[in-house]
C-alpha cells in the first residue's frame, strides 16, 4: 500500500498520516458490523458502519423519511447508527421518556450551545441541572400567567383576520401561503408575550423583522447537522478548546442576524422592567418575562433567574414559543382545507357554540368544544413540530426497551414522524379523521381504540423533557382556529399543491394528500396556498 500510495505521487510525511487513518477506520467500521454491542440490532448496512449516513440525511433535510423508510424494512427498532438505534413503540417510548427511565440528555442537546454561558433548559444535559432548570420555568407558567396571555393572543389574531380580509369584502381573498403569513401572527403574539412588543411584522409595508422567521429555520438548518455530525464527541470536546470562536466566524449571516435579534430584544425588555419597577403589579405589562423577572427560587425564595440566565432561555422561548406553534397551525389547516366533511363539522361546531366572536376566549366553553381539540390532535399528530427522534443517551446500569437489553453510552430515541404514522396504532394512518380521538361506541370508536392511539401521541413530548408551555401552545392553537373559523371562511386555493406531497419526493412523501416537511430539527415547511372570505352563513 506504501509504494501505491508513493506511485500516486503522496509524500512520505502525507502517506504516514493516510495510512493509520484508513486502518484506524476500516478497523472502527468492522467492530461496528459485527463486534459492537448493537450488533445484532437490525438496519441498513452502511448506517450500523458509520454515522456519516444520518448524518447525510440530516443534510438533506429527509432524515425522518429516511428513518421511516428502515421501520417498514426492518421492524419497531432501526439501528440507524453505530451507536443509536430507534424505536416505533408505544411501549418503547415510555420505556425510554418516562421519569424513572435510566437515561439523559444526549450530547446532541449540547452542540447547540453557542458558549459555555447558553446554558438553557433545553441544552442542559446534566439529569440534575436540567431538572433544576425545569422547576425554575415551572413557576413562570402558571394559570395566572395563561390568563394573562390570552388577552394578548386574541388581539393579534383579531388584528390578523383585519389584514387577511378586510379588502376583500365577502369574496375570496387573494392567495397566501399559510405557512409564511402564520409566522407572521404567531411571531407578533409571541414577542408581545415575552419582550413586552409587537414586532408588527404581520403588518403591511416595510420592516426590517420580516426576515426573522427566515433567519430562526436558516440557524436550525445550519445547527441541526452540526449537532448530528458523526464527530459529534469531537465537536463538543473542542468547543469551549476554540471551536465554538471558529464557528462564530462561519456563521451565515443570517444566523448572526438572528441572534442579534436576540440579544437586542433581550436588553430592550430588562429596561422596560426596570422603568416598570416603580409601578403597582396592577400597572405592570404581564407577559411572560415579567413572569420570569418576578419568579422566586422555591427552594431558596431568591430571585429564580439572573440576567445571563433570562438571555440565555430567550432563544428557546423564541422558537418554542413561535415556531411550534405555527407549525401546528399549518399543518391542522392544510388537512382542514383538504378534507371538506372534517373542515364542516367543526365549522358546525365552533359556530353553534359561540354566538359571537367575542365569546371565543381561554374558558370551559372553549375547552369543551370537542371536535376542535380532535382536530388539533390529529394536526398535530400528523405534522410533529420535531419530526426526528429526542435523542437520549443510557446512563450506567443500562435500559431495558420492549424486553430488550441496552447498554450504558448507547444513543436511543423514538421517531415522531414515523411513530405518528405506526400502522399498528392507526391503521388508516396517513387519513385526516379526527373522530380516531373520540369515544363513540356506535361509530366503533371504543375507550380502548382512544387509549391506544393517546399512548402513541406525544406532541409535547413525556417525562422530564416534556414542554413546559404546552397549555398556553394549546390555548394559541384554540383561540387561533375557533376565531378565524367563527369570523371567516377558508379553502384551498383552486389547483394549488403547494405544501403537499408528490411523486417526485420520492417513497414516503408521494402522497399528495399528506403535508410534505422538511427536518431541520424542528419541521420546516411550505405552504398550503389558502383563501379567506368573511364568512357567508
Amino acid at each position: 500500500m506504501l509504494d501505491l500510495l508513493k506511485n500516486m505521487g503522496f509524500t512520505d510525511w502525507v502517506t504516514m498520516i493516510l495510512v493509520p487513518a484508513l486502518l484506524t477506520f476500516v478497523v472502527n467500521l468492522v467492530y461496528n458490523l459485527f463486534f459492537h454491542p448493537l450488533a445484532k440490532v437490525p438496519g441498513p448496512f452502511l448506517a450500523r458502519a458509520t454515522g456519516i449516513v444520518s448524518w447525510y440525511y440530516a443534510l438533506s433535510g429527509r432524515r425522518h423519511l429516511w428513518i421511516w423508510q428502515q421501520f417498514q424494512i426492518y421492524g419497531y427498532r432501526v439501528r440507524i447508527h453505530p451507536n443509536a438505534v430507534v424505536f416505533c413503540d408505544p411501549e418503547s417510548y415510555t420505556d425510554i421518556y418516562s421519569t424513572k427511565s435510566n437515561v439523559r440528555r444526549s450530547k446532541f442537546y449540547t452542540a447547540w450551545r453557542r458558549n459555555d454561558r447558553d446554558r438553557t433548559t433545553l441544552n442542559s444535559i446534566d439529569v440534575a441541572e436540567h431538572a433544576h432548570r425545569r422547576k425554575l420555568l415551572n413557576v413562570s407558567f402558571t394559570e395566572k400567567s395563561l390568563r394573562a396571555a390570552t388577552g394578548f393572543i386574541i388581539k393579534h389574531v383579531d388584528r390578523w383576520h383585519a389584514l387577511l380580509v378586510d379588502e376583500s369584502g365577502s369574496d375570496w381573498s387573494a392567495p397566501v401561503d399559510f405557512a409564511e403569513t402564520v409566522d407572521t401572527l404567531v411571531f407578533d403574539i409571541m414577542g408581545d408575550l415575552c419582550f413586552g412588543r409587537s414586532f408588527n411584522i404581520k403588518e403591511p409595508g416595510e420592516n426590517p423583522l420580516k426576515v426573522v422567521p427566515h433567519n430562526i429555520a436558516k440557524y436550525t438548518q445550519f445547527q441541526n447537522p452540526l449537532a448530528r455530525s458523526p464527530f459529534l464527541d469531537f465537536i463538543v470536546w473542542l468547543q469551549p478548546r476554540g471551536l465554538e470562536q471558529i464557528l462564530e466566524v462561519v456563521t451565515p449571516p443570517a444566523v448572526k442576524q438572528y441572534f442579534k435579534f436576540v440579544h437586542d430584544s433581550v436588553t430592550d425588555r430588562i429596561t422596560l422592567q426596570a422603568e416598570q419597577a416603580q409601578k403597582p403589579e396592577s400597572e405592570r405589562r404581564q407577559d411572560m418575562f415579567y413572569f420570569l423577572f418576578e419568579a422566586r427560587d422555591p427552594d431558596t425564595g431568591l430571585p429564580a433567574y439572573k440576567e445571563t440566565d433570562i438571555r440565555a432561555e430567550a432563544n428557546l422561548l423564541i422558537i418554542a414559543g413561535s415556531d411550534t406553534t405555527a407549525i401546528s397551525l399549518t399543518g391542522i389547516i392544510f388537512y382542514l382545507t383538504g378534507n371538506p366533511r372534517p373542515y364542516e363539522k367543526l365549522v358546525k361546531e365552533i359556530r353553534t357554540t359561540f354566538a359571537s366572536v367575542e365569546d371565543i376566549v381561554h374558558g370551559p366553553k372553549l375547552l369543551g368544544c370537542q371536535y376542535l381539540k380532535a382536530c388539533i390532535d390529529e394536526g398535530m399528530r400528523l405534522t410533529p413540530v420535531v419530526p426526528s427522534e429526542l435523542s437520549r443517551e443510557v446512563l450506567p446500569g443500562g435500559i431495558t426497551i420492549k424486553g430488550e437489553y441496552y447498554p450504558p453510552g448507547t444513543i436511543v430515541g423514538s421517531a415522531n414522524w414515523a411513530s405518528s404514522r405506526n400502522p399498528d396504532v392507526y391503521p388508516d394512518a396517513d387519513v385526516f379523521r379526527p373522530e380516531r380521538w373520540i369515544v363513540d361506541e356506535a361509530a366503533g370508536v371504543t375507550k380502548a381504540d382512544v387509549a391506544l392511539v393517546r399512548s402513541n401521541f406525544h406532541p409535547f413530548a413525556s417525562g422530564p423533557g416534556n414542554c413546559v408551555g404546552k397549555n398556553l401552545a394549546m390555548t394559541e392553537l384554540m383561540i387561533t382556529l375557533a376565531r378565524t373559523l367563527h369570523r371567516m371562511d377558508v379553502r384551498r386555493e383552486p389547483g394549488s399543491t403547494e405544501g403537499a406531497g408528490a411523486p417526485e419526493l420520492g417513497w414516503g412523501a408521494r402522497d399528495d394528500k399528506q403535508f410534505h416537511l422538511y427536518d431541520a430539527y424542528i419541521s420546516l415547511r411550505h405552504g398550503p396556498r389558502v383563501q379567506f372570505r368573511k364568512r357567508t352563513a
